[in-house]
């Protein structure tokens, strides 16, 4: 039968000819494997234009003979074009509609009392919207503090958005130049030809020129790096619009707050998953349109995406950590340790600084960071795919398994989020905790079901995933195991983390007795509290990585990263409500209303403390198995058949990646204390020289704190995020790829370690301070009350531990992935032109 007299999605079939083979026979001489999938091709070259097949049954592929798959997906090409882009519009149009439940929360008042919607007299309104104040029934209801809320929510709005502004002026410099460097270097890999080149796996089929892939790498680039501005941006606007909403319901009662303080965060969690979904589908399927079935050229465009998000999130994470804990450290240092008056109150110049950096860094900085793991961990996996047996065979469905999953995770999380908004009611403090671990437990109880449906109907039962030159031979059902096995090693990692940052368990708790003798005992304490923290999540890491590369190779790392964050929307809106629910306390102090109220925005706080913690370790967790499916896909790509560790042009790099993260936290710790050192000037400054302030007879002045966390962020976040940016450029051109997979490596495990110490250090000292603070036990207020040396010592190690979790230990994981990322798209140019001193040499 002759291969052309077919169409490619005909299918046909043949009697077995010549001979009966056994997929484990061996080949005569004059035998060609055309591949070795789940069925066994064997062709004779004196007899071209034939096919002898050792399979009753398969599907023709135009322009290569490859072999079909045993089966067809239930999910059809049609059925996936449609699922995909409605379930992010559904995601979009479910935070809307939370959006629009938290604005009828309103920051007005009459004298009345009537600061939310209008009263709903009959009472059952779950959600407490027109609720009877509890300040109306103590008779203590005052319409100037709804105002003073909405006029503290307003200056918070407006620095924080001033800030961003600001910082993306200068980071869409950098996007653009950075955008001509993607195009002049992968132009340069074939002089800028316009001429069709052998494909990169498969030297005997044509691929577009690479001045093709320079273009819409570029492209995909700056969509990346958009999505990723847009997701900080809306997140930062939906926090600010929420904050003080959340501090007026708190005065109805706890789980009042609590819902408008989630819900909140619901918006920027579901925005930003349905987002970038939704966006990277849409460039799939317009880059489809000029590349037509040349899948390998089109996912390798595809992989400016991930890079373009990545490389937004370093300047988010930097920039906005550099700003919030500057303003933090000096807020803390002068107002409580020096002059021993309240966190947040309002006689203390740097308060709106700090409130507006909880905004800009936990909040903008977070929501770019984790889109960069999704965008990169969509990347990687589909570069594999687009090389493994769904490309081949032009199974469109199949290589869009992991948008799939990731569709599937905005409809388990739009449920997830029911339970905790809808399904059951918060009454007292306790249950908040509990809550937010729930929204954990029940979104991977529900996606680990959503996946094996979308494995089900997606796949193949058996295919072949590329394997470093080779393919091998993948199950369903193992990918399914690959997918799991990341998702619950999400779940170990966050629970772990909330293990040791929670104050609800010994590990806070012994670091807070510590403070009994001193700041220095409770630093000693809080940083071998951080090293231990790192060996279980490591261990799931390690599993993680075992399995999912024992069943499918790097195709499987990079699902089992995507299985982590496929609850990224629950994830984000956990992580989000803790920086509203700490601005929502803030505003609370600064309106001068009750300690009654006072206490519960203090314990959504510590709640959120928590759940921000169990976000970074999601994050570095993610980061950790994204970058090592990147790096896998950068050594196929840059045609490296062993990374040998004991050659010295990679133990070099080795040894220099390991490095690179110390380096990277050394910067960043310092232009924070940089940023702090200017700021504890500034406070200390208007302490003493405006008269009446300490009494709180005058006003601060507010915007010259602001105006030096701005300058010093974003004047300090350049070093930093030049030298990840700048580092796979230097090493890839003059010592080459094998020198750059070296540091890679290297960045990866030292990375990782330091990221989760200074992450969980951080969080235990903050929390060892709120449990002084709370007094809620009879050990706790044996170390208080607030003023008391124990606590003293406490807000000196809080002090330290700030910029470890909110600024290094966050950014050290887009540090490894971005190296990652960066490098597989300059993989190209690196392994044509790489590596000049070798050669001069």
């Amino acid at each position: 039968m002759s291969f052309a007299s077919k169409s490619r999605a005909e299918s046909i079939s043949l009697p077995l000819s010549r001979h009966k083979f056994s997929p484990h026979e061996p080949l005569d001489d004059h035998e060609t494997p055309w591949n070795q999938s789940n069925v066994s091709w064997f062709g004779w070259p004196e007899h071209e234009g034939e096919i002898y097949l050792a399979a009753s049954s398969v599907k023709e592929t135009r322009g290569a003979r490859f072999p079909a798959r045993m089966g067809a997906t239930l999910l059809s090409e049609l059925g996936t074009v449609i699922v995909v882009p409605v379930c992010a519009v559904v995601g979009i149009v479910f935070s809307l509609v939370q959006w629009y439940l938290v604005s009828r929360v309103k920051l007005t008042s009459d004298r009345h009392g009537t600061s939310s919607s209008p009263r709903n007299n009959n009472g059952n309104n779950k959600n407490g919207y027109g609720d009877y104040l509890i300040e109306e029934e103590e008779g203590i209801n005052d319409h100037n503090v709804v105002l003073k809320c909405a006029e503290i929510q307003s200056a918070i709005s407006e620095g924080a958005t001033s800030f961003l502004f600001t910082e993306y002026q200068y980071v869409g410099i950098f996007m653009i130049a950075f955008a001509i460097l993607i195009f002049l270097f992968l132009g340069s890999v074939e002089s800028f030809s316009t001429e069709s080149q052998p494909c990169t796996y498969d030297k005997g089929k044509l691929c577009k020129p690479a001045l093709a892939t320079a273009l819409f790498s570029t492209v995909s680039f700056l969509l990346g790096a958009l999505t990723s501005v847009l997701s900080g941006y809306l997140g930062m606007k939906i926090a600010t619009y929420a904050n003080a909403r959340t501090t007026l319901e708190a005065r109805k009662g706890v789980g009042k707050a609590f819902i408008t303080a989630f819900r909140s965060g619901a918006v920027m969690g579901f925005l930003l998953a349905a987002n970038g979904l939704l966006v990277l589908f849409i460039a799939i399927n317009l880059f489809k349109l000029y590349y037509g079935d040349d899948w390998e050229g089109l996912f390798e465009a595809i992989t400016g995406y991930g890079l373009g998000g990545s490389s937004m999130a370093l300047f988010g994470r930097v920039g906005g950590g550099i700003y919030t804990k500057a303003a933090d450290v000096g807020a803390d240092l002068v107002g409580k340790v020096e002059r021993n008056i309240p966190e947040d109150d309002p006689r203390n110049p740097a308060v709106i600084a700090d409130n507006v950096g909880d905004n800009v860094g936990d909040i903008a900085g977070m929501g770019s960071d984790l889109f960069g793991s999704y965008a990169e961990s969509s990347c990687a996996a589909l570069v594999v795919s687009s090389i493994s047996s769904f490309g081949i065979n032009h199974d469109f469905t199949a290589m869009l398994y992991p948008l799939l999953v990731s569709s599937m995770g905005i409809l388990v999380c739009l449920i997830t989020t029911l339970f905790a908004t809808d399904f059951f009611e918060i009454r007292a403090v306790k249950e908040i905790e509990p809550a937010l671990k729930k929204q954990l437990i029940i979104s991977t109880v529900l996606m680990t079901i959503g996946i094996a449906i979308i494995s089900w109907i997606a796949l193949p039962t058996s295919f072949t995933i590329f394997n470093f030159g080779a393919q091998k031979e993948v199950k369903s059902w193992q990918l399914f195991l690959c997918v799991g096995v990341g998702l619950w090693a999400g779940l170990i990692i966050g629970f772990v983390t909330e293990y040791y940052t929670s104050n609800a368990y010994s590990p806070v708790q012994d670091v807070a007795d510590s403070c009994r003798t001193g700041a220095a005992t409770n630093v000693i304490f809080g940083l071998a509290l951080g090293y231990k923290s790192v060996i279980i999540p490591i261990f799931a890491i390690a599993i993680s990585i075992f399995v999912s590369f024992s069943f499918a190779a790097m195709y499987g790392i990079a699902v089992a990263a995507l299985g982590m964050l496929s609850t990224i929307a629950t994830g984000l809106a956990i992580d989000a409500y803790g920086p509203i629910s700490d601005n929502a306390g803030g505003i609370a102090e600064m309106a001068g209303m009750s300690h009654r109220i006072r206490e519960r925005t203090d314990a959504l706080d510590a709640a959120g403390n928590t759940t921000a913690a169990i976000g970074k370790g999601f994050a570095i967790g993610s980061a950790a198995l994204v970058s090592l499916a990147l790096f896998g896909a950068f050594v196929s790509r840059a045609g490296i058949s062993t990374v040998d560790v004991l050659t010295p042009k990679v133990f070099i790099g080795l040894t220099v990646g390991a490095m690179l993260p110390y380096w990277f936290s050394a910067m960043t710790m310092k232009s924070v204390g940089s940023a702090a050192l200017k700021m504890v000037e500034e406070v200390r400054r208007q302490f003493n020289t405006i008269p009446g302030l300490m009494e709180g007879h005058a006003k601060p002045d507010y915007a010259t704190c602001v105006k030096i966390s701005t300058d010093a962020s974003i004047k300090e976040m350049i070093p930093p995020g030049a030298l990840v940016m700048l580092t796979p450029l230097i090493v890839g051109i003059f010592f080459g790829v094998e020198t750059l997979s070296g540091v890679l490596a290297g960045s990866l495990v030292s990375g990782v370690q330091i990221a989760i110490s200074a992450s969980n250090t951080g969080g235990a000292w903050d929390n060892a301070k709120k449990y002084i603070e709370a007094g809620a036990s009879e050990h706790a207020r044996t170390l208080g009350p607030k003023g008391s040396d124990p606590h003293k010592a406490a807000v000196i190690g809080d002090t330290i531990g700030d910029p470890l979790k909110d600024t290094s230990g966050p950014s050290l994981n887009i540090l490894i992935k971005l190296m990652a990322v960066e490098s597989l798209v300059f993989a190209p140019f690196f392994a044509t032109h790489g590596g000049l001193l070798f050669k001069i040499w």
